[in-house]
This record gives structure tokens, C-alpha cells and sequence, in this order.
């Protein structure tokens, strides 16, 4: 049935994949990916417009998958999802919730996974929104523009294209997390070492007068 459902959307072309986007951030329990790739095969000048469809329609629904969570918490993903993917998702959200969001970007789980686990975990939806934005461009344009730019024979490149981003994708994440980190330990250490001294100089004063 849901093999039906998306032939029927194929026929829709970038319509069909912006819907099948939308609903793959709310409930849809198969990726876009798995329509993006055909229809770019179909017609590979258009594989870059079909990614921005796809990119700009899962941003449209990650707040409606967020909200969901909100309200009904992570029950919803199991009664919809392998629990696997549903326990393996929470764990990395658990460690570090950019992260998660980013990598989950690229790996099979569907994206809806994380877009649910935001709003139950009270992960703020900006936030959602902006590493989403990173990671699912990332996974878009890195197929379309494989089709755009070697067309039909980009199929046998795309299968493996989520295994190449994570290879390369999550050492730089993990690079910024901790780039970031140290950012926000210093400007800590910066800020309790002129808490003192400003103590110091209202004592100053206060004696003084």
C-alpha cells in the first residue's frame, strides 16, 4: 500500500516530492529520498529543483512533526516506527541533540524520528529548525546535484552517497560541537573572573563613600 502511495505521487513529479517530503517530517514512514532518486533519474536537468521541493518542504513540516511530539510524546513513534530506529534516535538525542538532528539527517531513519523527539524532549523548535535546515540541504543537494551533474549514471553513485556524508559529515559536526564547546567553557571562565573583580570595585566604592 504505502509502495502504491508513492507511485501514485511519482506521478506528480516535484509536487509529488514536496508532499512526500512534508509528510516524511510528520508521519510518513519512508524518506524522500526513496522518490527524490527516480524522479531525478527521470529527468536529471531537473534533479537540483526537485532537491530544493524536497529541502523546503521537510523544513515546512519539521514544526508540525515537532508539535506532535509535544503533545503526545514518543508513544507515537513506536506505534509507527521499528523501535531500533526509535531507541537508537532518543540515545543520540539523549548525548546531544544538534548532533543528533544533523547526523539523523543522513542516516536511513526517517527524519520524523527526530522532528517528534524534538517537541518530546522539549529540544527548542529554532533550534530544530536551523541544524535541520544544515542537514537536510546537505542530504538534498548532494543527490541532486549528482544527477545534475553526471546524470543517469549518478544512480550507481547515490546509493552510497548517506555512507560518504557520514564518513565526512560527522567528523566535522563532532568538530564544531567541540570548537563550540570550548567557545562556551572560555567566555564562562571569562565572566566568573569579572564577576569578582566588579564585586570588588562596588566594595570599593561602597567604603569609600
Amino acid at each position: 500500500m504505502i509502495q502504491d502511495f508513492i507511485d501514485y505521487l511519482m506521478e506528480f513529479g516535484t509536487l509529488g516530492l514536496f508532499i512526500h517530503s512534508f509528510i516524511d517530517a510528520i508521519i510518513f514512514p519512508v524518506p524522500a529520498l526513496f522518490l527524490q532518486i527516480p524522479l531525478s533519474l527521470m529527468d536529471p536537468s531537473n534533479a537540483l529543483w526537485l532537491a530544493t521541493a524536497g529541502f523546503v518542504a521537510c523544513l515546512l513540516g519539521s514544526p508540525i512533526g515537532y508539535y506532535i511530539g509535544h503533545s503526545l510524546g514518543s508513544t507515537v513513534l513506536y506505534k509507527m516506527l521499528k523501535k531500533e530506529w526509535v531507541d537508537k534516535a532518543t540515545a543520540m538525542f539523549q548525548k546531544n541533540g544538534e548532533a543528533a538532528i544533523m547526523i539523523g539527517s543522513f542516516t536511513p531513519i526517517p527524519f520524523k524520528v527526530f522532528t517528534i523527539l524534538s517537541g518530546t524532549l522539549k529540544f527548542p523548535l529554532w533550534r530544530l529548525l536551523v541544524y535541520a535546515a544544515i542537514g537536510r540541504a546537505a542530504k538534498f543537494y548532494a543527490v541532486g546535484a549528482l544527477f545534475y551533474i553526471y546524470g543517469k549514471s549518478a544512480e550507481g553513485m547515490v546509493k552510497d552517497v548517506s555512507l560518504y556524508m557520514l564518513a565526512i559529515g560527522v567528523p566535522l559536526i563532532v568538530l564544531f560541537l567541540f570548537v563550540r564547546k570550548k567557545m562556551r567553557q572560555k567566555r564562562a571562565r571569562v565572566t566568573a573572573a569579572a564577576s569578582p573583580a566588579s564585586g570588588s570595585e562596588k566594595a570599593d566604592h561602597t567604603e569609600q563613600a
